[in-house]
């Protein structure tokens, strides 16, 4: 892999790996498949079931900080820390992520978020994902032996992360571009939000790329010319600070994994992203052409 870890790998790089028995402390696999609660998707079964021999299953509702009454909020540092090492994984090893969403990539790129986040660039997205690996006609294994746990220690790149604080003190400084990762009509506000008592709208000055975008139809992330075409058209200028968000910080990764791909390693993510921040900010900050623009409260 040379000294600087690829953000992508292939599948055939990695069923060769896998071929050749190379699966273990030194290369570590993660299915992080999660799924929304209407797409009626359980990724811990269906891992149970079927999974890239060798992995492990990276939940990320269990490594979150479990105090917030957010979703899946960033878990504390040292319990990244326990939750991977507890897998298998330590300081050395190389990791790839994927998981099984009819997208090719869905929440595996949170993962890699997380990883690089801790102080771990030793990590890549598996490309196409799953879908992609079953298409391919990789092996598939039903059975999971759980690694031996290592000693993993965390760094973190606070610089990485942006507050609901920030982002609204960031409406005035304009010191960084926000670039929202949800449908355009869930962005506009003219459709609802996949989540009880949110209404769809978006951030004041925040522009939109649906996470979708990044990815081509058979689930494989764009090549680095055709993701910068699709920031310039979006009107955001690489070469200027970013931060992702999406409905609860975890499509907003795609966006940095695609800045990244374009040569601007460290884009931030705003985890609390939209449904923080429409439980907290005020109505002049919510901004939507749907129907319903004033929230009753």
């Amino acid at each position: 892999m040379g000294m600087q870890t690829q953000a992508l790998v292939s599948a055939s790089w990695l069923a060769n790996m896998v071929k050749r028995n190379l699966v273990g402390p030194g290369l570590r696999i993660l299915d992080t498949s999660w799924y929304l609660p209407m797409m009626n998707r359980d990724g811990k079964k269906e891992f149970a079931q079927s999974h890239i021999p060798g992995a492990s299953f990276f939940d990320i509702d269990e490594c979150s900080d479990k105090t917030s009454k957010f979703d899946h909020s960033l878990p504390p540092e040292q319990l990244f820390a326990d939750y991977v090492g507890n897998l298998g994984i330590g300081n050395d090893s190389h990791v790839v992520v994927y998981d099984a969403s009819d997208y090719g990539a869905f929440s595996c790129t949170r993962v890699w978020w997380m990883f690089r986040l801790f102080g771990h660039p030793k990590v890549s997205v598996l490309n196409g994902g799953f879908r992609n690996w079953v298409k391919e006609g990789h092996p598939v294994s039903g059975t999971y032996t759980k690694p031996d746990a290592v000693c993993f220690r965390a760094t973190t790149d606070r610089s990485w992360v942006k507050s609901f604080e920030d982002v609204t003190e960031n409406i005035r400084s304009q010191q960084f571009q926000v670039v929202d990762v949800r449908p355009h009509e869930r962005f506009l506000g003219k459709e609802p939000e996949p989540r009880e008592g949110v209404d769809p709208g978006h951030i004041p000055g925040s522009k939109c790329i649906p996470f979708f975008d990044f990815l081509n139809d058979d689930g494989m992330m764009l090549s680095p010319h055709e993701l910068k075409k699709l920031f310039e058209m979006s009107r955001v200028d690489l070469n200027k600070p970013i931060c992702g968000t999406c409905g609860s910080g975890v499509t907003a990764c795609h966006m940095v994994l695609a800045a990244h791909l374009c040569g601007s390693p460290g884009a931030s993510v705003y985890v609390g992203s939209w449904y923080e921040w429409f439980t907290k900010a005020p109505p002049e900050h919510v901004v939507s052409e749907g129907k319903n623009k004033i929230r009753g409260g």
